[in-house]
């Protein structure tokens, strides 16, 4: 008589029931689906978490951070309208699962993340899982990355109070930024695109959203 053995969760088949939900929910672009369709999520959280993986909604990372849900991942990923050749900057490594997702799609993928333990953990799997285009380092996000400026796109992974100056500025002109916006407890997830060298801008929302804070300079101050 054998040994009873736990069953493996099949991953796979939960990728791509994520993919079916969130593609009737309304994301279309055949880039983000794909990259979605592929990458292993489960890898991204805690290993007692897995079996939650695929589920629509957020999970915890650790150091009080989260994993945004599939949804909220496409969804911002479709806002940025990326192509193969674009030069992304991401605000909040966390996991490193978005920036996956942005390398899978994108050329270069420029990553700012304000704990460096995350930030190690993140840039150790998306290695392993042969993503050499992304580059990971430990600062303020809100000051952006300007060495590699200007970007095709910038998204904000964590909520803001207003949009931080230096992400506009380092935005190319006809560049689009996603951001979180508003208080502490709920924001509007908005697509930002520039329209001219002289910082202006279109502004219009995706819909509401809950995010972690942004801490830094231009964002939320710890004792807030």
């Amino acid at each position: 008589m054998g040994l009873w053995k736990k069953r493996e969760p099949d991953y796979d088949r939960a990728r791509q029931r994520m993919v079916e939900l969130i593609e009737s929910r309304g994301i279309k672009n055949p880039l983000v689906l794909h990259a979605m369709a592929k990458i292993p999520r489960h890898l991204f959280v805690p290993p007692h978490l897995r079996d939650e993986a695929y589920a629509d909604y957020p999970l915890a990372i650790g150091e009080g951070q989260t994993i945004s849900q599939p949804y909220i991942v496409a969804l911002m990923t479709e806002g940025l309208e990326l192509s193969p050749g674009s030069k992304v900057l991401e605000i909040g490594t966390g996991s490193g699962y978005q920036a996956a997702i942005l390398a899978e799609i994108s050329k270069e993928v420029y990553s700012i993340e304000r704990l460096s333990s995350l930030a190690e953990r993140a840039e150790e799997l998306l290695r392993q899982l042969g993503y050499d285009n992304v580059y990971i380092k430990v600062g303020d996000g809100t000051m952006g990355w300007p060495e590699h400026a200007p970007y095709d796109a910038i998204i904000v992974t964590a909520a803001a109070p207003s949009v931080p100056p230096p992400l506009l500025e380092q935005l190319k002109v006809g560049g689009r930024m996603v951001i979180p916006v508003g208080g502490a407890f709920s924001q509007d997830l908005l697509k930002i695109v520039k329209t001219d060298s002289q910082g202006n801008y279109t502004t219009r929302s995706l819909g509401g959203c809950v995010f972690v804070k942004l801490y830094g300079k231009f964002g939320w101050k710890k004792e807030e």
